[in-house]
């Protein structure tokens, strides 16, 4: 029977049991990038508990840990251009929980999974809408860094007031209606074509212009050899071509020379 522990013993390992319980349950440890809301008997304390060692009552509460890293979620969108083209986009949200507000976002979305689709999801389909209808189909696809630039604009001002803070977007892809692209392609051909008909145009005017030259050219020429041409200059030519020798007409005998003088004689009677 002495071998048996008492009622005592019991208890008083009992208590301390309890007591170290208690006492493992009293305290919460927040880590770096988290965020804590206390709740007290299901009510959100006031405060967020930032990364540390942290009171919390035993038994009656409990702590929700938010992670406050930078979050990355990828969002679709759709809307209407300017000129009542559709447009669909899909967006790379990079956004992290503001730890101040941690607190207000525990009492008003809950967890990270509502905030994305009843926040986030959302918002971007709205700030997508402002940004596209400010600009033509064909200038959101020429004008993209614009259209993003207006999108985070009016996103980091959406979200701002739920405690979500907008790092970074970008847009993963950007589509537009089947009707659009193949006015696209039909554009792109019509162009091509009277490119080709401005080059066709252009290559039958230079050559035109080459053949006119050419014309001129020529016409000049013959002026030039006209006025070149005396009756002087003709006689000369025509002595300095002279062979010496008189033309001569047939007869009955055959060749008979029309006039036979010896060229030696003329040069003596020159003389």
């Amino acid at each position: 029977m002495k071998d048996q522990p008492n009622w005592q013993t019991l208890v008083l390992v009992g208590l301390v049991s309890l007591l170290a319980v208690v006492g493992l349950n009293s305290f919460v440890i927040i880590n770096p990038g988290e965020a804590g809301v206390l709740s007290i008997l299901g009510k959100a304390q006031d405060g967020a508990l930032l990364e540390g060692v942290h009171f919390k009552p035993p038994l009656v509460a409990k702590v929700d840990v938010y992670d406050v890293t930078v979050q990355k979620f990828e969002v679709p969108a759709q809307s209407s251009t300017k000129d009542l083209q559709q447009l669909s986009a899909s967006f790379a949200i990079n956004f992290r929980l503001d730890p101040i507000e941690v607190v207000t976002i525990r009492r008003t979305q809950g967890t990270l999974q509502n905030i994305v689709s009843k926040i986030i999801a959302p918002q971007t389909q709205e700030s997508f809408k402002v940004a596209a209808a400010r600009r033509t189909v064909e200038e959101a696809i020429t004008k993209r860094d614009e259209l993003k630039q207006d999108f985070d604009d009016a996103l980091g001002q959406r979200l701002d007031k739920y405690g979500i803070i907008v790092l970074d977007t970008s847009v993963v892809d950007l589509n537009f209606s089947t009707e659009f692209s193949k006015a696209v392609e039909e554009k792109q051909i019509a162009e091509q074509r009277a490119q080709r008909a401005v080059y066709i145009a252009r290559e039958a005017e230079q050559e035109a212009e080459a053949t006119i030259n050419r014309a001129k050219g020529q016409a000049e020429a013959q002026r030039l050899l006209r006025e070149t041409l005396t009756s002087e200059l003709l006689q000369k030519q025509a002595i300095e071509k002279w062979d010496g020798k008189f033309p001569q007409v047939l007869g009955g005998d055959g060749a008979v020379p029309f006039i036979n003088l010896d060229p030696q004689d003329l040069q003596t009677n020159r003389r």
